[in-house]
């Protein structure tokens, strides 16, 4: 199964204009089977959906997760929702998981008969970072069953600090994901849990993935250990 996660910047590539269909792209050039995205929704007043919900299954052949959205207008929760396979939605169950820290945020966690993907995108600072962490990987025991994965926009630049509540979990970053013309910093990755294997990963670094976004997406191919 082919995962991903994909920090959009509300569509607006670098600098602007909205252009929803450079993401759109994107994404479908991954080809994943199931795709966590952050900033789906613009920053101010109710919240209005940036990628049109509208186009997704058109452009890509993936739905959105049957959720309640931050806002009437909204495609996710504070910024977050999870793209699958047709089929896959079938069986799929969404709960949001509210997050602490000094900024609003949130989790939205998928489970599916034989995995549960949360999607994830923590906070500017290091301690809201580790204590929303601590929230996810307690509330992940609950409703994960035996084989999970964390994927999103970590927010953290460092390899050796930051993740400590994640000792279980496989940390993995792909590569390099950020800023996207020249990324340097890996703010973007894979937790995954015993039990799973990541086969192959990457970033999807083309020259449409550098204009679309400030991110990088990131995939991975997962299997079962």
């Amino acid at each position: 199964m082919r995962l991903a996660s994909y920090n959009l910047h509300k569509c607006r590539g670098l600098a602007g204009p909205h252009a929803p269909e450079r993401n759109l792209a994107v994404i479908r050039e991954l080809r994943p089977d199931i795709i966590a995205l952050q900033e789906v929704d613009f920053r101010l007043g109710t919240r209005p959906e940036a990628l049109p919900r509208s186009l997704i299954e058109r452009e890509t052949g993936l739905v959105p997760a049957d959720i309640n959205g931050t806002g009437e207008n909204s495609l996710g929760w504070h910024g977050q929702t999870i793209l699958m396979r047709p089929d896959l939605a079938e069986a799929a169950v969404l709960r949001r998981l509210p997050l602490p820290g000094l900024e609003p945020r949130g989790a939205v966690a998928l489970r599916l008969p034989e995995l549960t993907v949360i999607g994830l995108h923590l906070g500017l600072t290091r301690s809201s970072r580790r204590a929303q962490l601590a929230r996810v990987s307690a509330q992940a025991g609950r409703i994960g069953g035996d084989h999970i994965v964390m994927m999103g926009d970590f927010n953290e630049w460092r390899d050796d600090r930051g993740l400590e509540m994640l000792s279980g979990f496989r940390v993995v970053a792909p590569g390099p994901s950020y800023p996207a013309p020249l990324p340097r910093l890996k703010l973007d990755r894979f937790a995954i849990s015993p039990g799973l294997e990541i086969i192959a990963s990457g970033v999807g670094n083309g020259a449409q993935a550098r204009d679309a976004s400030d991110h990088l997406p990131i995939w991975a191919d997962i299997g079962f250990a």
